[in-house]
Parts: structure tokens; sequence; C-alpha cells
């Protein structure tokens, strides 16, 4: 209580500011009395006392004429500070005793079950605290609005305190109102483009059930433009003449143009940089123009290390070139119109564990086509021509292929899941009558899955997994471009090794990459605190040379720790791994630092 007593007090608030005479003390000591009543209220002490004592003279609530202790504050002018202290009787703690949810006009309790008590997160015997009391409400309109009740109401309640008991009687009133659907919407702006463009994003059927879950997704799916820059969703205040509830869609243009720079270092693979530069409306129809550079020291392959700055080589460098262009809503619809270009010159590998070296340049350009805010599928039309180098073989290749994409997203949060699923799958057909050097035919999926173990999402468990392969079966390891292959290892696969290491060697510490991938990560995202948690966590998974993966084969399996800590963007985490069955050449311990959860 100490703590919310001195929260609560305007003395020791301004404790460092003198009053200009005793009468203006005691004033103080006077208006301190309601806080610091409230503040024990608040917590279950409803038989406290509170008295102040300034230099000596008692004060009680309602005690009026301060002369006295006005008289005695002022002895200490020109000597010294005057001494106060307040002095707090708590007396018993108060307990909850009888909870009811009752209809607001005639008193009368509800059915048990509509809705049941548990709602309110109050049990008989807990201590009667004022804010778990005052919570009670909101956690009764949102129990409704969750079963399509927009219009459910509870006023306060009025708690009845048994002194003589110890104890608190409360009625929850509420009243749920009619179930509606969702009704007809306004759309207020944007002013930058075509409103039709926002409209291609709005997914909402007149009469489907009301959720606050379904307006948070269209909310989350319209804001997914990158020209808008915010949303609002204002519901109705009473239901249409079919019994559906009207809304107001407010959509604000976000700035053009934006550019900036991002700067790191990496125990494992050195320094790295990024510019990029962004125009989110570039014709005014919201297309997103994103340009993008980066640079990175590219680790040795060829056994040799960079020991000195002396060492160094221009080849040392690695570089990458993007350009992404996005044409949301073509013609309105729901279609999405996309492109990206890519040049690229990188090695791979580092340490014991020897990559590859690529050099490439090639493009992707195709449609979109949004079923909902959580499923879209895509298609288009691929050219990449590049030259890869790696301990088996120099490849130069042209790829002409037809990728086709799905997604499906239905989690709660980006960065800090709770509820949810994601799948990504890329299916992609090199064929050589397109003018492909080597017929291929590539595919992988990734999904992961999150579930609360309760309510308030304290403990989280999360699984993901990955798999890929050749649908084809090319005998030929050594014709297919090595950064086309597969491998596994690293911060978004498997923990605790190096990046694309896990992988088929041909001799010991050369990697050359796989024909089938297979991953996997388990974790309890467990709440210690508001802001802290910790995340114990299993990886395994490899990449195999044969055509589908052998999970008895080579498969490496790590196993660690994260700690994360909330902020308003999202958890910050860092993990520590450690590989279960590790080769030589790897490190016993790995660390990562990261903004979000690691899937």
């Amino acid at each position: 209580m100490e703590g919310r007593l001195l929260d609560a007090s305007n003395l020791y608030r301004l404790r460092q500011d003198a009053p200009p005479d005793g009468d203006t003390l005691v004033q103080r000591a006077d208006a301190d009395f309601a806080p610091l009543i409230d503040a024990l209220w608040g917590a279950g002490y409803y038989d406290a006392v509170v008295t102040v004592e300034i230099a000596g003279t008692t004060r009680r609530i309602g005690a009026g004429e301060s002369g006295a202790a006005a008289r005695a504050a002022e002895g200490f002018r020109d000597r010294g500070r005057v001494p106060v202290k307040v002095v707090a009787e708590t007396g018993p703690l108060f307990r909850l005793r009888d909870l009811s949810i009752v209809d607001p006009g005639t008193g009368r309790p509800r059915a048990p079950d509509d809705p049941p008590l548990r709602v309110l997160k109050l049990a008989p015997g807990d201590p009667a605290v004022a804010s778990d009391v005052r919570a009670g409400p909101a956690r009764l309109v949102d129990y409704y609005r969750h079963r399509s009740y927009p219009l459910a109401k509870s006023p306060p309640p009025a708690p009845v305190v048994d002194h003589a008991a110890e104890s608190m009687d409360v009625a929850f009133p509420v009243d749920p109102g009619p179930q509606a659907g969702l009704g007809a919407y306004t759309l207020r702006g944007p002013e930058g483009f075509d409103p039709d463009i926002v409209r291609s994003f709005i997914y909402l059927e007149q009469g489907e059930p009301y959720s606050p879950e379904r307006l948070e997704r269209a909310r989350k799916a319209i804001a997914s433009i990158p020209a808008v820059g915010s949303v609002r969703i204002r519901e109705g205040e009473a239901l249409d003449e079919n019994g559906n509830l009207p809304l107001a869609i407010a959509v604000a243009d976000r700035r053009v143009n934006a550019a900036g720079f991002t700067a790191g270092y990496s125990t494992v693979d050195g320094p790295n940089g990024r510019v990029f530069y962004e125009n989110r409306n570039l014709f005014g129809g919201a297309e997103r123009l994103r340009l993008q550079g980066d640079a990175f020291l590219a680790p040795r392959n060829n056994g040799t290390r960079l020991k000195s700055i002396g060492d160094f080589r221009f080849s040392d460098i690695g570089a990458r070139a993007t350009v992404s262009f996005l044409k949301p809503a073509l013609d309105g619809s729901r279609f999405d119109g996309l492109f990206d270009g890519l040049v690229e010159r990188n090695r791979t590998g580092g340490g014991r564990f020897a990559g590859y070296t690529d050099r490439l340049g090639g493009f992707t350009t195709g449609l979109r086509y949004r079923f909902s805010e959580t499923f879209s599928v895509g298609a288009g039309i691929k050219f990449e021509r590049g030259r890869t180098s790696d301990v088996i073989s120099n490849v130069d290749y042209t790829l002409v292929g037809v990728p086709v994409t799905l997604q499906y997203d239905s989690t709660d949060r980006p960065l800090d899941p709770t509820t949810g699923i994601r799948v990504t799958g890329t299916l992609t057909p090199y064929p050589t009558a397109f003018g492909s050097s080597v017929g291929l035919t590539r595919g992988n999926v990734a999904a992961s899955t999150y579930y609360a173990l309760d309510e308030d999402a304290r403990i989280v468990l999360a699984g993901r997994v990955g798999i890929g392969g050749f649908l084809d079966d090319p005998r030929r390891l050594e014709l297919i471009p090595s950064n086309y292959r597969f491998y596994a290892g690293g911060a978004g696969s498997i923990r605790g090794y190096r990046y694309q290491s896990v992988s088929p060697l041909i001799a010991e510490g050369y990697t050359v990459g796989g024909r089938s991938l297979f991953d996997g990560s388990v974790e309890a995202r467990v709440k210690v605190t508001e802001t802290i948690g910790i995340v114990p966590f299993f990886d395994a998974g490899g990449a195999y040379a044969s055509q589908f993966p052998r999970f008895f084969g080579d498969t490496r399996m790590s196993g660690g720790i994260g700690l994360t800590y909330a902020t308003a963007i999202g958890p910050i985490r860092l993990d520590l791994a450690a590989p279960i069955n590790p080769r030589r050449g790897d490190k016993p311990l790995v660390l990562y630092v990261s903004i979000g959860q690691s899937f």
C-alpha cells in the first residue's frame, strides 16, 4: 500500500515545494484525506483510517479549524523543515461475498449461464479491489459484443459493503440489447487516390454476424494498402431497419515519400547496411515503388579467412539491389499487380562450412487475387539469369518459370501472434520449353500455428514446420544452380547452426545443398510479468540429398531459451541456442536478437 499512498498524496508530491505559510500546509494535508482514503478503499480496505501529524499536531478528516496545526508549522519558519507524518491504519482486508449478474430494469438475476460468472474474472473470497470491480462491466460488454450484441450496455454496479462481516456484495447490471449483423458502411477518404481502391480491401458483407474481430480484420486489411496512413471504423449508435449495425469508415492518406537506412553488425557475418527509397502513391493510384540497396560482408567459402583490414578484398563485399512495384486493386478489383526485380552478388557459407557464390539478375511479375483478409493466391512469370559456383559445379543458368503462390494468415498480431494459422506456399515449374537451361519444378511450404492456453494469452504454444523439394527428380545435383538447392540452419530455421550450413556434405566442411528440406520448431511463450517473458524452444530439421526428406537421415537438432521484453511495437527478443548434435566447427552457443517473435 505504501506505493499507492505515495502516488495519491499531494503532500508527498509537493514535498520540495515549500508552502508560503502554515495555513497552506494544513490545507494541503486536508486535501490529501480524500485521495488517500480512495486509495485504501480501492485496495479493499474499507475500514481504513488516515491521520496526518503536522509538527506533532494530529489532524483527522473533517477536523475543521486549523489554527493549532498551522501555528505549530509556523514555529519552524527559518529554522528547518516541518515534520509531517501520514499514518494509514488499513484495518482488515474486505473480500467479495455475493456476486450476481442482473437485469438493469428489474434487478432480477439473469439466467446462470447468460453470461456465466467466470466472465467477470471474479469469485467469492477474492479481495474486494475496486479496480477489479470496475472492470466487470467492460468484461460483460465484451462478452456480448463477441457474440454479436453490438449495443450491449453495463452500467456501473452499486456495491454493498458489509462492515460487520468485512465483505462486499456486488450485483452487475447488463443489458445485452438485440443481436445484430453488419450493416452498410459509409467511406470518408482517402484524398490522394480513388476510394474504390479502399473498397476493394473491404470484405464485409451486409447481414453477416457482427463481430469486433471481424471489424479489426477489416481495419488491418485497409491499413495494408501502402498509401493508407490510418483507418478508423466507427459503429452506429442504433440498428437500421434490417436489424444491422451501420458503420462509418474514415481513411487518412499516408505521407507519399519515405527514405531510410539501417546499419548492423553480426558476430558471425560481420557488418551490413541498407538504404531505401519508397513512394506510396506513384501515379495517384496508391501504387508503391520501393528501391533498395544492401551491402554486406560476404563470408569466404574458399577456406581462407579475413583476418585484418590489409587482408580485405573487393570480392569480400556482397551487394544486392532490388526494385519492387505494387499496383493494388486493378480497376477497383481484388486483383493486385506485382513486379519485383533483383540484381545480386553474394556468397554463403563461411568458417568450416563452405557454401556457394552467385551472381544473378532477374525479375518476377504477376497478379495476386485476394479472396479475403486472410487468403490470397498469385501467379506470374519469373525470369532469372546468373552464375553459381561451389565445390561441385559452376553453373551458368537461365530460368523462366511460372510461380504460383498461396498465402493464408488468420493470426491476430503480426509480430506477436497468440492465435491463428499462417501458411505460405510456392510452386514454380521451370520448363525447358520456356527457355530454361535446366528443367525444374521447385516447391516449398511453410506453416505455423499459435494457441493460447488462457484467456489473457500468458502462455502461448507456437509451432512451425517447413518442407521443400523438387516434384521432378533432378538426378544430377550439379546441374541445379546452387542457390536453388535446399539448405537449413540460422535464425529462421534451426537456431544454433550457421546460416545455410545444414546441408548434405560431399567432403568434410563442404555444403552442396539438397534436393529436399524439412525443418520445424516448437516454443512455449510464457509471460512472467506484463513486460518480461521466457521462451523455451526446440528446433529440428535438415536438407537432404534424397528427393523427399528422410527424417532419420542427417537431421540436426537444437534447443534453447529466449527472453522477451514487450514494447509498443512488439517484443524485443533475445535467444540463446545450443546445437544438440553438433558437428565439428559448430559453435556451442549462438545468440540472436530480434524485434518480434522468431516466427
